[in-house]
């Protein structure tokens, strides 16, 4: 598996993977041509040093999987950097092979060399399978996360 930075030729087919489950496909668009949302927002993403899309390959440079990293400097932990994982997908044909697990070591190693000292995630109170998946790899449950939507 190979992983790089998305490009804006990628982001059809990540928000081909995002739209592919059951709470994706309420909030994504997916549609041809996409909107212009997607790329506006893909801009953003690409010229913020403190975030990287990345898109994960097989042997084959078929794009199989995607993530977004996000690094949050602060002031607490004496001006620490924490780093949020999100919107994490393996394409539905590949999942079941250990592709996840493969991409969240790489995403905890590119924390560590980011210089984060805590990786963290949310995830859907709805999705008990990805729970148990990132229980197992040594997440913990350790704050209640709310949100507002604006």
């Amino acid at each position: 598996m190979k992983f790089r930075k998305a490009t804006k030729q990628d982001i059809p087919f990540i928000v081909q993977m995002l739209a592919d489950d059951e709470l994706g496909k309420l909030r994504e668009n997916y549609q041809s041509p996409l909107p212009d949302l997607y790329y506006e927002a893909f801009t953003n993403i690409e010229n913020d040093v403190n975030q990287e899309l990345i898109v994960i390959e097989n042997d084959a440079n078929e794009i199989i999987g995607t993530l977004q990293l996000s690094f949050i400097q602060y002031l607490t932990y004496q001006g620490g950097i924490r780093a949020q994982i999100e919107a994490v997908r393996i394409r539905s044909d590949q999942r079941g092979q250990g592709i996840g697990e493969t991409v969240f070591m790489w995403a905890i190693q590119r924390a560590k060399e980011r210089g984060a000292h805590v990786l963290q995630l949310t995830t859907d109170k709805q999705r008990p399978d990805a729970i148990r998946f990132y229980e197992k790899l040594g997440f913990k449950a350790s704050h209640e996360g709310m949100k507002m939507h604006l």
